[in-house]
C-alpha cells in the first residue's frame, strides 16, 4: 500500500516536459537562445531549407539535427530563420515547441500539399484558413472540438501577397480549409471523395499541430503550400517530374517573406 508521503515523493521526481530545457541548446533542433530570429519559416523538407536561403544575405547554417535544419539570414531588413520540420505533426509540434523556447514568436509553413479540388493546379499556391484536424499529435494536447486556426491577420498578408505572386506568374493562389492527415497511404479514394464533398481545399501533413502549439503557447502561426498534385484531377506525385512544384515552392517562400516584412515579424 503507498501512502501519501511516498506518493507526492515520487510525483515530485517525475519530470514536467513543460518546465524542461527552458534557455538553453535545444536537445532535436539543436539550437541555442540567440541564435535565430523572431520568424521561422518552416519547410518540411531539409533540403528546402536552402531553397529559403536563396532569397537571403548573410546566411549561416545554424543546426542541422536529425530532420530539423536550420538556416538564417536577412531579408529586406528582416532577420529570417529557415527551419525544416520534417513530415507529420509529432516532429512539427516537436520544432515549434523547440523554436519558441529560444526565441521565435511567429511561423510560416511553406510545404507541399494535395489539391482536393477541382481546377487546383501543380505549382498553385495554397494559403490555409484553418485545419481539419485529422491527426493523433493535436489530441494530447486539446480536445477534438478546440478549433485550429492560423492568426488571422498573418494569414490575409499571406493571402494578399500568395495572390500578387500567382497573378504574374500566370499561376493561382487559393485559400480555404486545409487537412491534416497522418497517414500519408491510408488516404483512399473513398476518403479523399468525402474531403473533396466536404469542401475541404488541400491535404498536408502539419498545420494543425503548427496551429494548436501556436495557440497554446501565445505564438503567431500561418501556411502558405504551394500544390503537389491534385488528388480528384488525377494528378500523381508519381507523375513525371514536376518543375511546377518547385516553381511553387519559391512563390510560398517569397510571400511568406513579404508577409514577415510587412508585419514586422
Amino acid at each position: 500500500m503507498t501512502t501519501s508521503g511516498s506518493t507526492s515523493h515520487a510525483n515530485a521526481s517525475h519530470v514536467d516536459k513543460s518546465q524542461e530545457g527552458i534557455g538553453v541548446r535545444q536537445y532535436h533542433i539543436g539550437i541555442a537562445p540567440g541564435e535565430v530570429s523572431s520568424v521561422a519559416l518552416l519547410p518540411g523538407d531539409p533540403f528546402r531549407v536552402p531553397f529559403v536561403a536563396e532569397f537571403l544575405s548573410d546566411v549561416k547554417e545554424v543546426a542541422h539535427n536529425r530532420e530539423h535544419r536550420t538556416m538564417t539570414g536577412w531579408y529586406k531588413g528582416r532577420h529570417i530563420t529557415a527551419t525544416s520540420t520534417g513530415m507529420g505533426c509529432p516532429s512539427t509540434a516537436i520544432a515549434v515547441e523547440e523554436l519558441a523556447r529560444v526565441g521565435v514568436t511567429s511561423f510560416i509553413r511553406v510545404g507541399s500539399s494535395a489539391g482536393l479540388q477541382p481546377g487546383i493546379a501543380p505549382g498553385d499556391l495554397l494559403v490555409s484558413e484553418g485545419s481539419f484536424r485529422n491527426d493523433g499529435t493535436t489530441d494530447a494536447y486539446l480536445p477534438k472540438g478546440f478549433p485550429a486556426v492560423p492568426d488571422l491577420e498573418l494569414t490575409m498578408s499571406l493571402a494578399r501577397h500568395s495572390t500578387r505572386l500567382a497573378e504574374a506568374s500566370g499561376t493561382r493562389s487559393h485559400t480555404g480549409i486545409s487537412v491534416s492527415d497522418d497517414a500519408f497511404y491510408a488516404e483512399t479514394p473513398e476518403w479523399i471523395a468525402q474531403l473533396n464533398t466536404m469542401g475541404i481545399l488541400n491535404v498536408e501533413m502539419e498545420a494543425s499541430a503548427l496551429y494548436i502549439v501556436a495557440r497554446m503557447r501565445g505564438l503567431r502561426a500561418g501556411m502558405v503550400c504551394a500544390c503537389s498534385s491534385n488528388l480528384v484531377d488525377g494528378a500523381s506525385l508519381y507523375d513525371e517530374k514536376n518543375s511546377a512544384l518547385k516553381d511553387g515552392w519559391m512563390r510560398s517562400i517569397e510571400a511568406a517573406l513579404e508577409t514577415a516584412v510587412e508585419l514586422e515579424l
